[in-house]
């Protein structure tokens, strides 16, 4: 598998209305979380596990220099003005830099507001990290998480900080460290937006081979897409779809399959599946509530729907993703 994707800040905006990069807001509506403010030093080391939930964990590095270990994976230095990203959660280790410490010094956790200051005892600290989990609101997992990889990282760089980002990564920073009234609401906000610029920065400098952002990045496609995405449930047409792309019924399907190797309406019926399949990890809706929420005519409908795709029905995954039982 490929290695982690690692941009520099910066890079040139597409302007107007029409905008296609404008096609992520309503698909990734991020909503950051912080947890920690980690200042460490000497030995230590700091395990992620996996995120039960699938949120993302990312990580600012504020300060100092670090390491990051995934199980299988080649460690990566990471170093102040680093974002990471790692969209799935998976289980992650950060330790000073070098190899991992075989003892650890202890650490003390201090409460304030919703977050935990944690710090190093009996040694000066040299690294700071921010450290949160960003839940993607409105994408389902299957057309946007599974878009991005592994591990992506935005080198801001330290000294000195990108025009772009400095303000917003200083002003987390700055909110965190006074813990003024409503330091943390501002401080997330301003992380939404700093994620939001991330990932527009992967798309304008990235050529993936996954077919969403393929779509996102040309306007023709880009215009059906965000039709589709803001609303599923109608019962869309390729009439419909080219008329809202501005193009031919045909340009539209060669334009789909070059993008993403699917016409339009396998998307749509791609989208609403991955919306099905989304909601059944993460809420409680009956069948019918369901299939009528995603587009489909019947819980039976959706059922079938669902089986091909996924190859189970959709009361098998939700059992397969309820937590287990105390026993």
């Amino acid at each position: 598998m490929a290695g982690p994707i690692r941009r520099r800040a910066g890079g040139s905006e597409a302007a107007g209305a029409d905008d296609p990069l404008s096609g992520l807001a309503p698909l990734l509506r991020v909503q950051p979380h912080l947890d920690d403010v980690c200042r460490f030093g000497g030995a230590w080391a700091a395990p992620h596990e996996q995120e039960p939930a699938r949120q993302a964990y990312f990580h600012l590095v504020t300060r100092g220099q670090a390491t990051l270990q995934r199980p299988g994976r080649a460690p990566l230095q990471v170093t102040a003005g680093d974002i990471l990203l790692l969209p799935r959660g998976d289980a992650h280790v950060f330790h000073g830099v070098g190899p991992p410490p075989s003892t650890q010094l202890p650490v003390t956790v201090r409460h304030a507001q919703s977050l935990r200051f944690k710090t190093t005892v009996g040694a000066e600290p040299d690294v700071e990290l921010i450290c949160g989990r960003l839940a993607f609101e409105a994408a389902p997992q299957t057309l946007i998480v599974t878009a991005l990889p592994d591990l992506l990282v935005l080198s801001v760089g330290a000294q000195p900080l990108a025009i772009r980002f400095a303000p917003l990564l200083a002003g987390i920073r700055e909110e965190l460290n006074d813990l003024r009234a409503g330091a943390v609401a501002v401080a997330e906000n301003l992380a939404s937006a700093l994620f939001m610029m991330m990932l527009r920065a992967h798309l304008e400098t990235s050529a993936p081979a996954e077919g969403l952002l393929r779509l996102l990045g040309q306007p023709l496609t880009a215009r059906a897409v965000r039709a589709m995405v803001r609303d599923p449930v109608h019962p869309w047409t390729l009439d419909e779809l080219a008329a809202t792309a501005a193009a031919s019924r045909a340009s539209l399907v060669r334009a789909f399959r070059a993008a993403a190797g699917v016409a339009p309406l396998e998307f749509l019926t791609d989208l609403r599946l991955g919306l099905a399949h989304h909601r059944l990890r993460t809420e409680t809706v009956s069948l019918d509530r369901l299939a009528a929420e995603v587009g489909y005519q019947s819980a039976a409908a959706l059922s079938r729907a669902f089986l091909r795709k996924y190859g189970v029905r959709p009361g098998q995954a939700r059992q397969a993703e309820a937590p287990p039982t105390a026993g």
